[in-house]
C-alpha cells in the first residue's frame, strides 16, 4: 500500500513541474493571441490574466505611450480593485514618474521589493495603502529603439522576484511589445494605404483632366488650322497672280518683296499642314495605304523636295539593287522629308548625307549631318511636340518643334521607329527603321 500511495500521490500546486508547465502554457496562450488577436489590448489582457496568478501578483496593468505624448494611458488591467475601476480611463502616468514611468523612460526593469521600506517610494506609500499592495515590478515594453509602454505587477506582500519569475515577465513583456509594434505598423500601413488611395484618386482625376485638356487643345489646333489654311491659300494665290503681272507691271523691288511674302506664306502653310496632320494622327484619322514600292523612291522624292541652305551640300547614297518594300510610300516620304528638313535647318555649313540600307527584313534610312548636334539629355525632348533644345525666344534656329514629333508618329504608324545618335558640335544621325514587309 505504501508503494501505491507513493506513486499515486498528488503534487501540490507549488511543485516545480506544475509551475513550469503552467508557465509554458501561459506563454503558449500569449503567443497564440499574438498571431490571432486583432487588437494589442486582447494580447495584453490574456497575458495579464495568465501570468499574474503564476507569479503571485495581486493585480497588474499595462500602460501604453500615446503618439507624440509624454505620458502613458492604461491599456489593460487584471484584478484591479473594484472600487477604483471607474477611474481607470482617466489614469495617466508621466514618463519618468513612478516605477512604471521610470521603467519606460529608462528602458529597464524597476523593482520595489517593499514600498514602505523604500525611502525613495515615499510618494507611493499612500497609494499602496489604499490599493493594497506592498511590492511593485515594472518592465518596459520596447520594440527596437522605440518604447511603447510599461508592464507593471503589484504584490500584496513584500517580496523579491526570483530569476524564473523575472524571466517569465520579460518573455511576456517582449510579446506585448511585439503586439503593440505590430498594431502600430498595421495602423501606419492602413494610413499609408488610405493616403495612397486618396492620392491615386487625385492622380486619376488629374489624368482625366489632362486627357480632356489635350483633346480640347488638339481640337482647337485642328479647327484653327482649317480656318487659317483657306484664307492663307487664297493669299498665296493672289501673290502668284501679281507675280505673273495680271495686276499690272511690277518693278524688280516689288517682285522681290512678293517673293519674300510668298515664301513666308508657304512656310506658314507648311506649319499649318503639320498641325493638321499631327492632330489627325493623334485622333487616328490617318490611314496607311500599303503597296509594293521601291524603297529608294521615297528617299529620292524627299531629297528632291529639300532645299539646303548656302554652304551646305546634300547627297544621297543608295544601293544599286534592293528588294521591293511593302509600305505607304507617301508617308515614308513625309517622314524622310521631316528628317531632312531638320538636318538642313541645324547645319550652318558642311554636308547632309542620306543613305539607304537593307538588312534582312528591315529597311534603314540614315540621315547624317555636320550640324550643331544635340546633348544626350535632350535626345528624348526633341521628339516631343513644340519642343526644341533651345526653347528661348532668342534662339538662333526657328521652327515650331513639330517636325521630329510628326516624323516619329508616322514611323510608328508604319510599324517602325526613329533612333538618334548625337552630341554637341559633332552633328546628328537619325536612323529610320521600317519593316521590309508590313
Amino acid at each position: 500500500m505504501s508503494t501505491s500511495s507513493n506513486s499515486e500521490r498528488i503534487r501540490t500546486p507549488e511543485e516545480p513541474a506544475d509551475v513550469g508547465l503552467r508557465e509554458l502554457m501561459a506563454v503558449r496562450e500569449v503567443a497564440h493571441a499574438f498571431h490571432t488577436a486583432k487588437r494589442p489590448e486582447e494580447v495584453f489582457q490574456i497575458a495579464l490574466d495568465r501570468v499574474s496568478p503564476l507569479i503571485g501578483a495581486t493585480f497588474a496593468c499595462v500602460f501604453a505611450v500615446g503618439e507624440g505624448e509624454d505620458n502613458m494611458h492604461l491599456a489593460a488591467v487584471h484584478n484591479w480593485p473594484q472600487r477604483y475601476a471607474k477611474f481607470l480611463r482617466q489614469m495617466r502616468v508621466r514618463l519618468g514618474a513612478g516605477p512604471s514611468g521610470q521603467a519606460a523612460s529608462e528602458r529597464k526593469l524597476i523593482e520595489v521589493p517593499d514600498v514602505f521600506a523604500d525611502a525613495g517610494a515615499g510618494d507611493w506609500q499612500e497609494v499602496a495603502m489604499e490599493l493594497g499592495f506592498r511590492s511593485i515590478v515594472a518592465l518596459p515594453l520596447q520594440a527596437g529603439d522605440t518604447v511603447l509602454g510599461a508592464l507593471t505587477f503589484y504584490f500584496a506582500s513584500p517580496r523579491a522576484i526570483g530569476p524564473d519569475s523575472r524571466h517569465l515577465m520579460r518573455i511576456v513583456a517582449d510579446q506585448m511589445a511585439a503586439s503593440a509594434e505590430k498594431a502600430r505598423l498595421i495602423q501606419n500601413l492602413e494610413q499609408a494605404n488610405a493616403a495612397l488611395s486618396t492620392s491615386n484618386a487625385e492622380l486619376e482625376r488629374q489624368y482625366a483632366d489632362l486627357l480632356e485638356a489635350r483633346r480640347v487643345k488638339d481640337e482647337f489646333l485642328s479647327n484653327i488650322s482649317h480656318e487659317l489654311r483657306t484664307p492663307l491659300t487664297a493669299v498665296i494665290g493672289y501673290i502668284s497672280l501679281m507675280q505673273e503681272g495680271l495686276a499690272g507691271p511690277m518693278t524688280d523691288e516689288q517682285q522681290n518683296t512678293l517673293d519674300q511674302v510668298k515664301g513666308s506664306s508657304e512656310q506658314l502653310l507648311s506649319l499649318i499642314g503639320d498641325l493638321l496632320q499631327l492632330t489627325a494622327l493623334k485622333r487616328g484619322d490617318v490611314e496607311a495605304a500599303f503597296s509594293d514600292v521601291d524603297p529608294r523612291q521615297p528617299l529620292r522624292d524627299a531629297v528632291a523636295a529639300t532645299t539646303p541652305r548656302d554652304g551646305v551640300t546634300l547627297d544621297v547614297r543608295e544601293p544599286s539593287d534592293v528588294p521591293m518594300m511593302r509600305t505607304d510610300a507617301r508617308l515614308v516620304t513625309r517622314t524622310l522629308r521631316a528628317l531632312l528638313d531638320n538636318a538642313v535647318k541645324f547645319t550652318r555649313e558642311g554636308s547632309v548625307h542620306a543613305s539607304l540600307h537593307v538588312d534582312g527584313d528591315r529597311v534603314a534610312y540614315v540621315i547624317e549631318d555636320t550640324g550643331i548636334g544635340i546633348p544626350e539629355d535632350a535626345h528624348r525632348l526633341v521628339f516631343e511636340e513644340f519642343r526644341q533644345v533651345d526653347g528661348s525666344t532668342t534662339r538662333e534656329f526657328g521652327g515650331s518643334g513639330l517636325g521630329l514629333a510628326l516624323a516619329r508618329r508616322l514611323a510608328r504608324m508604319l510599324h517602325g521607329d526613329i533612333s538618334l545618335t548625337s552630341s554637341p558640335g559633332q552633328g546628328s544621325t537619325f536612323r529610320l527603321e521600317l519593316p521590309l514587309r508590313s
